[in-house]
């Protein structure tokens, strides 16, 4: 079965409705109540008409739903809908059949990702769900992520993972490029890759910073935990990765408009691979294209406009002109 949107909404208010043997639930009731609480989940939504309600009400009473106990009753003002079990909810059903073959679906293609320390908590899971629902093991890899499983940071990711979800501070021997080691006291938030390499952002207590960034491969040692108290985070990440690209961010620094200009040959590649969400572009009549971009200008940024080599020019912000210039000069030197 394909699972439409809403439609687990609609199943559990179904579900209370039945339960309330206080209230006399027509056809009509169930649809005004169904689609409140459809719009109290997504208020973009206009809700679903009675014909989808009438079909989530024979599901729900098949086999292959819920087997549910769903009454059709005739009352004073007409009929309504109740479960004729007291005690009976979906909640307290075990999965029905589409249900389990979704999840061992899902499972199965876990089971078969490779090379991220992302899926490592499926090791543990899956013998559980394996035994209870019959899937079967399947040892031929269909997808693998790109990841160097040699990276130096790479042990660290679940424990950090484990820190943010359980909310503990940690402490931590850092060693950045061409800087002397030291200890930091963290408070981890969010874990972000880039670039093949993996960052931490949390609130440093030395600096009192509350989106500190740490790569991970410049973590010596392992990771110990603290009875410190725990600061809760109020960042929105999705926002604050929103404008820019890569990991850096100052936050002295305002979104600009970036231009750029992409060859013939390099055209196509950029205009089915966007640098950023913001992209906007333009066809030029010798076959180029003109984009442009509302970023922060960062390292990540720059290194990323240099990897496209001479199928690139940088037309604005000067700024970006000169800093790009400049290390094209440096590169040139090398030569």
């Amino acid at each position: 079965m394909f699972t439409t949107k809403h439609q687990l909404v609609r199943y559990n208010k179904l579900d209370k409705c039945f339960q309330n043997f206080g209230k006399e639930y027509s056809i009509e009731d169930l649809l005004d109540s169904v689609n409140d609480a459809i719009i109290e989940f997504d208020q973009n939504s206009s809700g679903v008409e009675i014909r989808t309600l009438r079909k989530d009400i024979s599901f729900m009473r098949s086999t292959s739903g819920y087997d549910a106990p769903i009454e059709t009753i005739k009352g004073a003002t007409g009929f309504y809908y109740r479960y004729s079990d007291k005690n009976f909810s979906i909640n307290k059903s075990p999965l029905n059949n589409n249900e389990a073959e979704l999840l061992k679906n899902a499972i199965s293609i876990l089971q078969r990702f490779e090379g991220s320390p992302e899926f490592e908590w499926v090791n543990e899971i899956a013998p559980l769900l394996n035994d209870k629902f019959g899937l079967k093991n399947n040892e031929n890899k269909v997808m693998s992520l790109e990841s160097n499983i040699d990276y130096k940071g790479y042990n660290l990711i679940t424990p950090i993972f484990n820190a943010i979800i359980n909310k503990t501070v940690i402490k931590i021997k850092y060693e950045p490029f061409n800087t002397p080691e030291y200890e930091i006291i963290f408070h981890p938030y969010f874990l972000k890759q880039y670039n093949s390499r993996w960052f931490v952002f949390g609130y440093n207590e030395y600096n009192d910073n509350s989106q500190w960034n740490l790569a991970l491969d410049r973590i010596n040692g392992n990771i110990e935990k603290t009875n410190n108290k725990y600061k809760e985070d109020t960042t929105n990440w999705n926002d604050f990765f929103e404008d820019m690209i890569g990991v850096s961010k100052d936050q002295n620094k305002q979104v600009e408009e970036v231009k750029l200009v992409f060859s013939k040959e390099q055209a196509p590649y950029i205009s089915t691979k966007p640098l950023h969400w913001s992209q906007k572009s333009k066809l030029l009549e010798d076959g180029s294209l003109e984009i442009r971009i509302k970023v922060m200008l960062n390292y990540e940024l720059e290194m990323r406009i240099l990897s496209f080599g001479e199928k690139v020019k940088v037309i604005a912000p000067e700024s970006l002109v000169t800093s790009i210039a400049k290390r094209i000069k440096i590169l040139n030197a090398n030569y």
